[in-house]
């Protein structure tokens, strides 16, 4: 289903144009009814900022994918045709994403417990699931390839409500959930555009123009005037759309299997382009058991609280991580996809060096 990459701007336009357009109201309000995010000793930021910027997120994105599939399907019949499994999993995805971002916004408003966050996301995980798209094949990890059911759609529940408690625990500082959400959602756009998987390249594109358009609000907009924060709202259904890629990129090819890309690379590749926020709230919750606390207790010790302790401002900080995140993608892209190592030993790779940086991290701080 290749079309023009033209067709893909306007998409990332219009959810651009409805975020810009949306934020400032909100923001308008939130001063009214003093809807601020609560000031703790966690906090880096300073003056009262609403956090209900995620509010504008799913409609951007909901409003941008119904119009351009619309358009698409009446003035491109015969090169955009939309089949019953793409379109299924669409909307069993906004569906989930209809789930959290209620979920998102009650937390933001008046708080929900993470037991009920929690539940909430094994039920949005399970829509997905429920359309036969779930893992059958992890590629040789520990020797391990074919899997059954009864361990595929577990597994696939783990891994979707992973990613999105990474992206929701990562979002401590301006910019840089965002940041890491817009990398990898261009990794993933990038590979779609690749695999000619023009249904998630459409979601991927309209996600694209959300964030950004975020992005400029969150790290350059004025306190009381225009800065805004995600909140839950965003972060929840941002780390959804993302583990809804990563599982369809490792599921890829089930269903097109004459592919010349082979499966362990996207299942490298799927991982890759989110690995940072995965892997530190691997570590994360890991040092919180080990202490004998919840994983779920909120502390101060996310990667980016590293830097800030460091003496980083919260800008260097972002682009640091942003830095550190590319260096993985292409480093696991080159391991992967061009010298083809064994995804074991890519495996054994990506964790060395993250244990690495974060010892360097940790002794640079205690001196």
């Amino acid at each position: 289903m290749d079309f023009s990459i033209l067709w893909y701007i306007p998409v990332f336009l219009v959810s651009l144009t409805f975020v810009a357009v949306v934020i400032p109201a909100i923001v308008r309000t939130a001063s009214r009814i003093h809807l601020y995010d609560s000031q703790d000793e966690r906090k880096v930021h300073q003056g009262d900022i609403p956090r209900l910027g995620g509010i504008s997120f799913l409609p951007a994105i909901l409003f941008t994918l119904l119009t351009v599939i619309a358009v698409m399907t009446r003035f491109l019949p015969s090169e955009f045709q939309v089949t019953y499994r793409p379109i299924t999993e669409l909307m069993m995805c906004a569906a989930g994403c209809v789930l959290l971002y209620l979920t998102g916004i009650m937390d933001d408003v008046i708080g929900v417990s993470y037991r009920s966050k929690f539940v909430i996301q094994i039920i949005a995980a399970s829509l997905i699931c429920s359309t036969g798209l779930f893992i059958t094949d992890l590629n040789g990890i520990f020797g391990i390839h074919h899997i059954p059911a009864l361990v595929g759609i577990p597994l696939t529940l783990v891994i979707i409500v992973l990613v999105i408690n990474s992206i929701n625990l990562i979002d401590g500082i301006d910019g840089l959930a965002s940041g890491l959400c817009i990398i990898g959602g261009v990794g993933y756009a990038l590979m779609f555009n690749r695999l000619s998987m023009s249904m998630n390249l459409v979601l991927a594109a309209s996600m694209l123009g959300v964030l950004v358009m975020f992005y400029i609000y969150n790290t350059l907009g004025k306190p009381g005037i225009s800065k805004i924060f995600m909140g839950d709202t965003g972060s929840l259904t941002m780390g959804y759309i993302l583990a809804f890629f990563a599982v369809k990129l490792c599921c890829f090819n089930d269903f097109r299997p004459t592919e010349t890309i082979v499966s362990q690379e996207l299942f490298v590749y799927s991982i890759s382009v989110i690995l940072i926020p995965v892997l530190d709230v691997f570590r994360v919750f890991f040092s919180r058991v080990r202490d004998g606390k919840s994983p779920f207790h909120p502390d101060k010790r996310h990667i980016h609280h590293k830097f800030l302790a460091l003496g980083f401002t919260m800008r260097q900080a972002r682009w640091t991580i942003f830095g550190i995140s590319l260096f993985f993608w292409v480093v696991n892209v080159v391991m992967s996809l061009v010298l083809h190592w064994n995804i074991n030993i890519v495996i054994a790779v990506d964790i060395l060096l993250w244990v690495l940086v974060n010892v360097a991290l940790s002794r640079r701080i205690a001196k």
